[in-house]
């Protein structure tokens, strides 16, 4: 499969929903780079299911095991290596769906991609379980970008047809990203989070799902980080968050708003502050010009679709018999993927920025 991302860093994840382990070899990283495990862990808890009705009920620990890449703490130059195992699966709730393919899921694609030998269970190498070892990736490469000053933060503005409010894109702090990293339910405003978990749970109790949009932001990143054409920063993280699953669209600075725009009125007039840094005055550009950064902050937001996995009883085909059928899904999804997608954003734009970053004088 093609679980393979190759830059300056590379990136091979490995393994299956209901198989023994998943895991990730991380190639090329910086040695003598202090990893600090428990904040690794932290990282991971933040994706892992909650005890509430947002989530899934399966129950992992998403420990990571580490094989090999560090020693006493440190990287050590050499593939960093890693696994979690798979301890609480129901793969039972997947035996009358053989041959069946469940609307929104990869089922019948990948039954054509690879002829039938895919593993279907919990959508198998094509589920969001697959997400855990990217987030150790990016846990590892946002310790390593901090170091340097490179933050990297994330929250929810839109679930379903709620909207919150989103970062001013000229004006983000380290202490209101690393703040988001410590709430429950990752939102600028309270209120609308309340109403964003309350229609998560309305949808599951109406056996749906919902979906939304995560921002992402990355600050201090150096101007001149990046390349033009295919080798763009753009380029890079779009890759990157197109591994998540579930996404289906992502915009930068202004976006798709930009299509509705004056030139006058997307252009971003530049200054010199008063320590003498080239600067924007606005950042529709969200930080990327030509696929090389500015200087300004990085903004992007990644468009996630409802949860394909719903009770309600839908129409489909055996594609084994090639007969009409009808499926009821079963076993444990989350009626909105959303809240745990917040850090595997986070991890995408880790990897893709430390792996431009690599690159610059005196790293």
């Amino acid at each position: 499969m093609s679980s393979f991302w190759n830059h300056k860093l590379t990136v091979s994840i490995f393994g299956e929903s209901h198989g023994p382990a998943i895991g990730v070899v991380l190639d090329n990283l910086p040695s003598g780079e202090y990893i600090d495990i428990t904040e690794l862990k932290a990282f991971l808890a933040r994706r892992a299911p909650k005890k509430d009705n947002t989530s899934t009920h399966r129950n992992e620990t998403d420990m990571p095991n580490i094989l090999s890449g560090i020693h006493n703490n440190y990287t050590t130059g050499t593939p960093l290596s890693a696994f979690i195992n798979n301890n609480d699966t129901h793969s039972q709730d997947y035996g009358n769906i053989s041959g069946i393919a469940r609307p929104g899921h990869a089922d019948y694609t990948g039954a054509l991609r690879y002829k039938g030998f895919n593993d279907v269970r919990g959508g198998g190498h094509f589920s969001g379980r697959l997400t855990a070892p990217l987030c150790f990736a990016g846990a590892v490469c946002g310790q390593i970008l901090e170091r340097r000053g490179i933050y990297t933060g994330a929250h929810i503005i839109q679930i379903h047809n709620i909207k919150a409010k989103r970062f001013n894109p000229c004006d983000i702090s380290k202490e209101q990203l690393v703040s988001l990293r410590h709430k429950k339910f990752p939102v600028l405003n309270d209120k609308k989070g309340e109403a964003m978990i309350n229609d998560i749970s309305y949808a599951r109790e109406c056996m749906d799902s919902v979906g939304g949009i995560v921002e992402c932001a990355a600050i201090n990143i150096p101007a001149g980080i990046g390349s033009p054409i295919f080798e763009g920063l753009e380029n890079s993280i779009s890759q990157l968050v197109f591994g998540i699953p579930a996404v289906k669209g992502i915009e930068f600075g202004a976006g798709f708003d930009s299509a509705s725009m004056l030139g006058s009125q997307n252009n971003d007039d530049f200054y010199i502050d008063e320590h003498g840094h080239v600067l924007t005055r606005t950042n529709n550009h969200g930080g990327i010009l030509g696929g090389i950064s500015s200087g300004m902050p990085v903004t992007i937001r990644v468009a996630f679709k409802p949860t394909p996995s719903i009770s309600k009883t839908q129409e489909s085909v055996d594609y084994s018999k090639l007969t009409n059928e009808t499926v009821n899904i079963k076993g444990r999804h989350d009626p909105c993927v959303v809240p745990r997608a917040v850090p595997c954003v986070e991890a995408a734009v880790n990897i893709a920025v430390l792996s431009h970053m690599i690159d610059y004088p005196n790293f």
